[in-house]
């Protein structure tokens, strides 16, 4: 085996401290991978991989320039993976062997701070879990981006796969010994990368922002968290705010797959946020607003004060059109101040940043303005009455140049007159160049020769430069000569390298002096760093709100109200995303009307004629609701739910071995232990995965469930029409359906939901829409008039009635009539009997014959 380089040792070294993260080792201008880094980084990255040595020896290399490293760092972290920046600590020049090297910031997905790696209006959480001995987990999160901390406790696994959903957090830390099959079930549901920290300790440092935290439970759980930050970060985090503790019972729970079923913040196929609900209630003009909203979207409330206060706002916001917009217009010129508060305290901002923050503060006089002119009371319900930033602002004035440079290591960012001995070291580099340039025009019309230049390089300095056809006119003696060019000659003189010393000189001096000068500054911008957060949530609260009133305007929602006794009224309701997408007055509005007696609707009606549309914008205007927004209808009475569960659609999840059928019950049998009778339920065409009877059977056990043991408020899709006749039996439920009409043979989908039951499903002809070959869909009207004589033949048969006759007509839809035996229920038999004793046969009128008989064939259906 071949000896390792003293460099080559030095990487090892380094790279065992590092065994899950992709080591970038600086060398030169390039940053260098090796080994089972450049292997994995050449095919992640589709760069070249190269190698060093020969044979046997040959060690695997592949690298990328410094200067655009981080393209390809973004695109690692992309994908899940961690880095570890390796860069050299000591001068090159003063080093004794291998220059020194060491990991400076090792960056991970939940702790990235470059702008160009980042969402702009996303938040970029940072998870960790913890797991305690009586079984329940604490949850933390923390932004690195804008120091915000938030840590709560949880009684299950499912709760904690909710709250690290909910976060959006692509990283998640957890201790080295955590449960493997725990760990197992939430890497199944979220995709995450996984990190370890085991100190618990805290250091003392940090114990401000602990201090709200008094259950042990928390701080263990925020400080597996912090020790975590405090290691990759290698910095101060003195931007990092107060942690906040939070019950997930103050917020409306909506699980995982429920959010995605609504699609609140993304869609279900594409995962994009266009077509959301966020996308629709976006109408924020900062970056901070964006991502308050979407925490707002995910996490509705559930106080009724609160929620009181926001629509409260929103309604003034809505009732001053000319302010709002004006106040809006402001607040577009107000930069991210999160993210600059924390690049500030980080000590990553530049100068650019700098003036930004200067432009948004001078912007805050309008915006409390226009507040003022909206209600006197905004002023002091946003900001304090020793509000001023105006020392801050004056100092950025003062200081730094209003278009300066990218980089704060080359200056050009400090204005003249901010430091004496910078304005010396300028004049002196100002006035050197001036005489320089009046050195070459001496020197031309001493020698005659116009071409003569005076020109600098970094290895040579200053120097004139003759071309060789002139070389015979310069004087004996004139110049000392430096360098042969092949078409020129280069020379100095005693009087130009003097010049040169001083111009030299006090350009470095010049830069460096810039660069102390703004760090200096950005120490004194820092005290303001948690003041500048606290205006930062103020403003993005703010914008949210006002673009609610701005998207309330736009659409034409309602302020929603509450009802105590559990009522839903919402009169011409919308959904919210849909009716954007068709063309506008296309969307047929509907009523939606829930209270005792009718708690529960079972909906019926055609394929494609919007049974799901309806029972999602149910549960879009609750959410909107409980989020403080005004709500799609033309009137809407709600109650405010504890939690939303939803079963719209199916999907296999092979990954973990589930087909459709048992993802579906899987999600179904979340919603029947969690809800509560404040909850609200949307369960579309359960138990169609599996045959006729057996999804019949669980379709109607699980409403009973509902009805008599969860009582909660319940939307309940189904085509199994013979579940209508549990109308009769349970008292809360209520027969809605979809209406269609026939025309020329054609069905037309009206799209309104009326009370009482659809007759067919109509699955025939959506089959048509999609373009089945003709052949299947004439054979498919064949067999389908078939089953319906088989069904009532075998009707004709049953002679007494028997058992379970509305179970044929399922034929009509689903597969062929079967041999067994059709079974009625004993409360049905019975029901009829009794009608049919009580019936005075020679007595009834021949409509009331016809009605008679219309209810009990309704019955036998």
């Amino acid at each position: 085996m071949a000896q390792h380089t003293p460099m080559m040792k030095q990487y090892l070294d380094i790279k065992a401290q590092y065994q899950d993260a992709f080591l970038f080792f600086r060398l030169g201008d390039f940053y260098e991978m090796f080994y089972e880094d450049a292997e994995k980084a050449a095919r992640e990255l589709e760069i070249t991989l190269t190698g060093r040595g020969q044979g046997e020896d040959r060690i695997p290399m592949c690298g990328v320039p410094h200067h655009s490293a981080n393209q390809y760092m973004t695109r690692l972290i992309e994908k899940g993976y961690k880095i570890a920046i390796c860069d050299q600590v000591e001068d090159p020049k003063l080093a004794k062997g291998v220059v020194k090297r060491e990991v400076v910031k090792l960056l991970t997905p939940g702790t990235i701070m470059d702008g160009s790696m980042l969402q702009e209006k996303e938040n970029n959480y940072l998870c960790s879990v913890s797991q305690f001995e009586d079984g329940s987990f604490g949850v933390a999160r923390s932004d690195l981006t804008t120091g915000e901390n938030a840590v709560t406790l949880v009684s299950d696994i499912q709760e904690v796969i909710q709250e690290v959903a909910a976060s959006g957090s692509k990283e998640l830390v957890i201790s080295s010994d955590f449960n493997a099959v725990i760990l197992a079930q939430v890497q199944a549901s979220l995709k995450l990368t996984i990190s370890y920290e085991d100190e618990l300790e805290l250091s003392s440092t940090y114990d401000t922002i602990c201090a709200r935290l008094e259950q042990q439970k928390l701080k263990k759980t925020f400080s597996r968290l912090l020790n975590y930050l405090m290691k990759t970060q290698k910095r101060s985090l003195d931007h990092l705010q107060a942690v906040d503790y939070y019950s997930a019972d103050s917020y409306l729970k909506i699980d995982l797959h429920s959010k995605r079923n609504l699609e609140l913040t993304e869609t279900l196929r594409e995962k994009k946020k266009q077509g959301s609900l966020l996308s629709i209630l976006d109408d924020t003009v900062t970056a901070m607003g964006g991502r308050l909203l979407k925490k707002w979207v995910e996490r509705p409330l559930v106080n009724q004060i609160e929620i009181e206060e926001r629509l409260t706002n929103v309604d003034i916001f809505l009732s001053h059109f000319f302010e709002r917009e004006e106040l809006r217009d402001q607040l577009r010129h107000v930069y991210d101040l999160e993210r600059l508060a924390g690049r500030i305290s980080y000590g990553s901002v530049n100068a650019r940043e700098l003036v930004q923050l200067k432009r948004s503060l001078q912007r805050m006089p309008a915006i409390i303005s226009q507040l003022k002119q909206m209600d006197p009371h905004f002023q002091g319900k946003w900001f304090s009455s020793e509000y001023s930033y105006e020392e801050l602002i004056d100092l950025l004035e003062r200081s730094i140049l209003d278009d300066p440079p990218i980089s704060v290591k080359d200056g050009g960012m400090i204005r003249d007159g901010f430091n004496e001995e910078l304005d010396t070291y300028r004049d002196a580099s100002v006035n050197g160049k001036k005489w320089i340039a009046a050195l070459e025009r001496k020197e031309r019309e001493e020698t005659g020769i116009k071409s003569l230049k005076i020109g600098y390089n970094k290895v040579f300095g200053y120097y004139i430069e003759v071309t060789r056809a002139n070389i015979a006119n310069l004087p004996e003696g004139r110049y000392e000569r430096k360098q042969t060019l092949t078409n020129a000659e280069r020379y100095v003189t005693p009087e130009l390298k003097e010049k040169e010393a001083i111009i030299l000189e006090a350009e470095e001096k010049m830069e460096q002096l810039e660069y102390d000068l703004f760090v200096s500054i950005r120490e004194q911008v820092k005290e303001y760093v948690h003041d500048l957060q606290q205006l930062a949530h103020t403003l993005s609260e703010i914008d949210v709100l006002a673009g609610f009133a701005a998207v309330s305007d736009h659409h034409h929602y309602v302020k929603p109200s509450f009802s105590a006794e559990r009522t839903i009224a919402v009169k011409a309701g919308r959904h919210p995303v849909v009716e954007t997408m068709i063309n506008k007055g296309d969307y047929v509005a509907n009523d939606v009307h829930m209270n005792d007696g009718r708690s529960m609707l079972l909906i019926t009606g055609p394929n494609m004629a919007g049974k799901s549309t309806y029972m999602r914008q149910l549960a879009l205007i609750s959410v909107m609701a409980q989020t403080g927004c005004f709500v799609p209808a033309s009137e809407a009475k709600l109650p405010i739910f504890d939690q939303v569960f939803t079963r719209i659609g199916a999907a296999d999840d092979l990954a973990s071995g589930q087909s459709t059928f048992m993802v579906e019950m899987l999600e179904t049998k979340y919603a029947l232990t969690k809800a509560t009778q404040n909850s609200l339920i949307l369960l579309d065409e359960i138990g169609r995965g599996t045959s006729t009877y057996d999804g019949m059977a669980l379709a109607q056990a699980i409403i009973e469930f509902i009805h008599d043991k969860v009582k909660a408020k319940t939307l309940f899709s189904t085509h199994y029409h013979e579940l209508t006749s549990l109308e009769n039996d349970l008292f809360d439920l209520k027969n809605v359906h979809v209406s269609a009409i026939e025309e020329d043979g054609k069905v037309v989908f009206l799209h309104k939901v009326i009370d009482g039951q659809a007759d067919r499903s109509y699955g025939i002809y959506v089959a048509e829409l999609a373009e089945l070959p003709k052949q299947v869909t004439d054979r498919a009207e064949q067999l389908l008039e078939q089953f319906e004589e088989t069904a009532v033949k075998t009707r004709t048969k049953q002679e007494p009635v028997s058992e379970d006759i509305l179970q044929l007509s399922l034929f009509a839809e689903d597969e062929p009539p079967i041999k067994e035996k059709p079974q009625l229920s004993k409360q049905h038999e019975k029901h009829i009997i009794e009608k049919l004793k009580q019936t005075d046969v020679l007595n009834l009128t021949p409509i009331a014959a016809i009605q008679l008989i219309n209810e009990w064939q309704q019955r036998l259906r």
